[in-house]
């Protein structure tokens, strides 16, 4: 478990690394030149930096509280905060909490044979955070192409809170249905991934049928939590990270929203 949790760290450090790389080349060559290297005080955030990070901070508390209009990608001025975000400590702690409440909720609730517990795949059990830090974390414009490239590299680390609670729920005797808006055409490489990152065990997979291609997330993950309760089950905690996991009808008795201020999907 430790190595999970290893191994996401090390994407957020990459992706921190990154951003810091130019500033770090930079003092190296100011050292070879015996120049004292900038700043050489400490330079204050103007009072337009301070007000955009402030808007910016409102604009991610507002889209997880699902409170924006439909929007396709960051406004621009808040590409650096979103960044900062995701690559520093908040995000992970945000990620740990969530995964605590839903933890100590299922410890509370009676598991049985047909109480059932919902997931999402990304960016609720796996990371697409290193494909998003090569495009913007948000800011460029979704391209299903090349996502779907990504996702048949099979590389999306494990959310190591997540894989915890995972293995708990299972422990803890419900049945876990992993729903996803993947399309059946990844339903080997999602299984690979998900196996090699540690989840395993899950009672069923579902994918996006092609008769399920138009339908919006919300109705269509509805539509399979309808055919859940159909079959006898009482689904008693849904994780995800888009509010489309875990509203409309068939509704879990609880549910945990993960942060995710890269993309909204209806």
């Amino acid at each position: 478990m430790a190595r999970r949790g290893a191994l996401f760290a090390l994407v957020l450090l990459a992706v921190a690394g990154a951003a810091a790389a130019e500033p770090e080349r930079a003092s190296e060559e100011a050292s070879q030149l015996q120049v004292l290297p900038r700043p050489l005080v400490i330079e204050l955030p103007t009072e337009e930096d301070a007000a955009a990070e402030l808007r910016c901070a409102s604009w991610r508390m507002a889209g997880e509280a699902n409170n924006l209009a439909p929007w396709t990608a960051l406004p621009d001025e808040c590409a650096p905060h979103v960044r900062r975000y995701l690559a520093g400590p908040a995000y992970r702690s945000d990620l740990d909490l969530v995964a605590r409440e839903a933890s100590a909720y299922a410890r509370a609730a009676a598991a049985d044979a047909y109480n059932a517990w919902v997931f999402d795949v990304d960016e609720t059990l796996l990371s697409n955070l290193p494909y998003y830090a090569q495009h913007g974390y948000g800011l460029d414009l979704f391209d299903h192409l090349q996502f779907d490239r990504w996702v048949e590299r099979g590389e999306a680390p494990a959310i190591p809170s997540s894989l915890t609670l995972y293995n708990e729920v299972r422990d803890l005797g419900f049945k876990t249905f992993l729903l996803t808006g993947r399309s059946e055409g990844h339903e080997g490489v999602t299984v690979d991934n998900l196996r090699k990152e540690g989840f395993h065990d899950w009672d069923k997979l579902i994918l996006r049928a092609p008769a399920d291609r138009k339908k919006t997330a919300t109705d269509y993950k509805s539509e399979k939590r309808k055919e859940m309760e159909a079959e006898g089950y009482k689904i008693l905690g849904n994780s995800g990270d888009q509010w489309s996991d875990l509203l409309g009808y068939s509704m879990s008795a609880r549910s945990f929203k993960l942060p995710n201020p890269m993309y909204y999907i209806p």
